[in-house]
């Protein structure tokens, strides 16, 4: 088995102070793998990663042009948002469109992950409800979904649900493999989640990326989607968060998607070219560190962009009085592009 790869590491001073390992694939549609650090072939759950590719059947079904999704609409079904009140408009918009209520979303409430807004909320004295969810929009995705079926959406979180037979299927066309007997589990949101290759994940956003190895209507819906990202960058995570940001200075080069336990997933249309990240030890700021090195391998961007991910690839660390201490950079392979 392949060892996992050093894919960044925190410094304090000039001294390594913790070390982040993983694995790394960078693919094309077919698979030919451009880069890969690590055990590449072991599989890992998604999470939140594959939100795009779960989106996928509300595009293509005419769901979202049947009840007038707009571009934020979407690009929050694809999101892991910080429960801003835009977030929250925009998710209770969505509700709207198909007449339902709130109480219709099965994913659970939790306090705004975004903490300018979780202070607000309590301040107002008031608590987190489902909306709140950082999948809320992606749960609104599914109701759509159920409604352009016309089937009942309770229950719309289950495996044997019709909409969820319906997301799995798209998972599966984007992986290129039956998911029949993967490793299951669910989510934290409530939806089943499925550990596939890393491999096949990054194969997964290269096709989506470039709709090579989809459908004509599927291809549409993954443009669809990109479309939406680009447009409202914001509703895909927020205030100060990697994949907006990236989104926003990268100007269509990239969707970016991150996962929870340092799993991180993107598309370079414009390459023809998917990357996919996994962390060992979930972190977050490994996975970050790692996709802007990638990003910036890949795209070799000029200006604004350029110095962006330069500023992500070795992001300062600081202490409470405002000194810089360390920071936190790509590394092994990674390190220098």
């Amino acid at each position: 088995m392949t060892a996992s790869a050093l894919l960044a590491e925190v410094t304090r001073g000039v001294a390594v102070e913790s070390r982040h390992y993983g694995a790394l694939a960078v693919s094309d549609a077919s698979g030919r793998l451009l880069l890969a650090l690590g055990d590449v072939e072991r599989p890992v759950f998604g999470r939140s990663a594959v939100k795009a590719l779960q989106a996928l059947p509300l595009v293509e079904s005419g769901g979202a042009e049947r009840f007038g999704f707009s571009d934020r609409e979407l690009a929050l079904a694809c999101a892991s948002h910080g429960g801003e009140p835009e977030h929250v408009e925009t998710a209770a918009g969505a509700l709207a469109r198909l007449g339902l209520g709130v109480e219709t979303l099965e994913c659970g409430a939790h306090w705004p992950t975004n903490d300018a807004a979780a202070r607000a909320l309590a301040a107002s004295g008031a608590g987190p409800i489902a909306l709140h969810n950082n999948c809320s929009g992606k749960h609104a995705g599914f109701l759509c979904l159920a409604c352009a079926m016309e089937t009942d959406p309770a229950g719309y979180v289950e495996a044997e649900h019709p909409v969820q037979r319906e997301v799995t299927a798209a998972l599966e066309g984007a992986f290129g493999l039956s998911l029949a007997d993967a490793a299951f589990g669910i989510d934290g949101c409530g939806i089943p989640t499925y550990a596939a290759p890393l491999a096949s994940i990054a194969r997964a956003f290269a096709r989506f990326g470039s709709g090579e190895g989809f459908g004509p209507e599927r291809a549409r819906a993954a443009r669809r989607l990109q479309q939406a990202g680009w447009s409202a960058p914001f509703e895909i995570a927020g205030t100060g968060r990697f994949d907006t940001e990236a989104m926003q200075v990268l100007n269509g080069r990239a969707f970016v998607k991150m996962g929870a336990e340092g799993v991180h997933a993107g598309a370079l249309p414009g390459l023809g070219l998917g990357v996919a990240i996994k962390i060992d030890d979930g972190a977050t700021r490994g996975a970050e560190a790692a996709m802007a090195a990638v990003l910036a391998r890949f795209l070799r961007p000029e200006g604004d962009a350029a110095t962006w991910l330069a500023s992500r690839e070795r992001r300062s660390l600081r202490n409470w009085a405002g000194a810089e201490v360390g920071e936190v950079r790509a590394a092994g392979e990674l390190a220098g592009g």
